[in-house]
């Protein structure tokens, strides 16, 4: 064999294998779909050019939230959302009267806070016995007890226990839908991560749970907001130096402080400012 024709066999051989190598890919713009092309921006417009939003909520009415908690709020001039208990509410009627004159939201948490009667302290409440009508009706009940007492139409809700069903099994149904139709938002429990306002279902909105935490465990919450530009919902019930179920005072009074330098980047404000907030702006 002449060695041409070896030559030739051999450059055949070699353009075989490169056609057959599996790391041998077409790297031209025209393979490329998004090659020249910018990715949109996914950063949220909050106002004034802050770079996430904080919506601090307390459940059930409890005393020690009108007692400590709002003279705290009032002096940094930040407001919350308190989810009440309608029954509770009306024991400190006109602690909860003052909350509302200085700007603080008041949400729905039911009648009877229904939660799985796994809990043996709900088994008279138990949501597998409940139904979609009845549910309904708890809710527009709630609704209108808080109006009689505050002179407030509930515009935000908050899950019992973060469960968001009602009945068992093959009968069982989401609650959540319910809560869509009410309310501009509804927020949930123990959840494990911050909202993207781009993206959330309002009415089922992420929070994290405030009881217990240190001002150090809490700004890791608040750097994450800040570094996805998201809604931070918080979730407390009790407000004082120590227990269970309880913020810590000293930490809601390091966040007031923290929070009120405009070089953080927060907005703090109630669910449903921001709710509404979210809802005008998010297809900008």
């Amino acid at each position: 064999m002449s060695v041409l024709v070896r030559l030739s066999l051999f450059c055949l051989l070699l353009a075989v294998l490169s056609s057959c190598h599996p790391l041998s890919v077409d790297r031209s713009p025209q393979a490329d779909p998004y090659a020249g092309k910018s990715v949109p921006s996914t950063r949220f417009p909050w106002p004034d050019g802050r770079r996430a939003a904080v919506s601090l909520t307390f459940d059930d009415a409890r005393p020690s939230q009108v007692d400590v908690g709002v003279p705290i709020l009032n002096e940094y001039g930040l407001r919350a959302t308190f989810y009440v208990s309608p029954q509770r509410a009306s024991e400190r009627l006109d602690a909860w009267k003052r909350a509302v004159g200085a700007g603080h939201e008041i949400g729905n948490h039911s009648m009877r806070h229904p939660c799985t009667g796994n809990f043996p302290w709900s088994r008279q409440t138990a949501l597998e016995e409940y139904t979609l009508a009845l549910m309904g009706q708890e809710l527009d009940q709630a609704n209108a007890e808080i109006e009689k007492l505050l002179g407030v139409r509930a515009a935000t809700f908050a899950y019992p226990c973060g469960q968001k069903f009602v009945g068992r099994g093959k009968n069982a149904r989401s609650y959540v839908p319910l809560i869509a139709k009410r309310f501009a938002a509804g927020r949930g429990w123990r959840d494990e991560g911050v909202n993207n306002p781009a993206f959330c279902d309002p009415a089922q909105l992420m929070a994290m749970e405030f009881d217990g935490l240190t001002f150090e465990q809490l700004k890791t919450l608040l750097d994450t907001a800040v570094e996805q530009g998201g809604w931070l919902v918080l979730a407390g019930h009790e407000i004082s130096a120590q227990g269970r179920q309880t913020t810590r005072v000293d930490t809601l009074r390091a966040f007031c402080e923290y929070a009120g330098d405009p070089q953080n980047g927060l907005w703090v404000d109630t669910v449903a400012n921001v709710a509404g907030y979210v809802a005008e702006h998010r297809s900008e």
